[in-house]
């Protein structure tokens, strides 16, 4: 099912491939549990508090910092230590696909405006790809550092993928 946006004419994406099967990996993406493990960056944890995965239905989690140069970084700066994070998937399709909606409501001096993301896991031989289609932001610069933070994201999944088939 689906409630999918147009997408960009120009996005990026980003690819792994990884020797764990499609279920897995959907697993890692779309529960509790899996998100936890995985999605946030080095020096951050995630706590997530809402799934509905279906078309409409919210993510919601808070990341906190927990490394001591990240927490001193965020309060130097006035930012919070933990702030909540609220996506809307628009595509939920077992185990294969997955999109969903983030608010890009942090950049100062601009208005707050939605960001498409879309997962594909595509069994492949004896691995699995995943495809990261990441639409750009609203400048180079940004787009820049979003696609290095999700390649790092990904590098993550992988990572908890390991960890789970060692």
């Amino acid at each position: 099912m689906t409630t999918q946006p147009a997408p960009s004419p120009d996005p990026a994406r980003l690819e792994r491939a990884c020797r764990a099967p499609a279920e897995l990996i959907w697993e890692l993406l779309t529960t509790a549990d899996g998100l936890e493990e995985w999605f946030a960056p080095g020096g951050f944890e995630t706590r997530v508090s809402e799934i509905d995965l279906r078309p409409g239905g919210l993510l919601r989690y808070t990341m906190t910092a927990i490394a001591p140069e990240q927490a001193a970084f965020l309060r130097d700066t006035g930012n919070p230590l933990s702030v909540e994070v609220r996506k809307t998937f628009t595509e939920v399709a077992p185990p294969s696909r997955l999109a969903y909606l983030s608010l890009i409501d942090f950049v100062p001096g601009h208005e707050p405006y939605q960001h498409l993301t879309t997962i594909d896991i595509e069994p492949a031989g004896g691995c699995t790809r995943v495809v990261m289609t990441v639409d750009p932001l609203h400048d180079e610069a940004w787009t820049r550092q979003h696609r290095a933070h999700r390649a790092s994201e990904l590098d993550n999944l992988e990572a908890a993928i390991r960890r789970r088939t060692s």
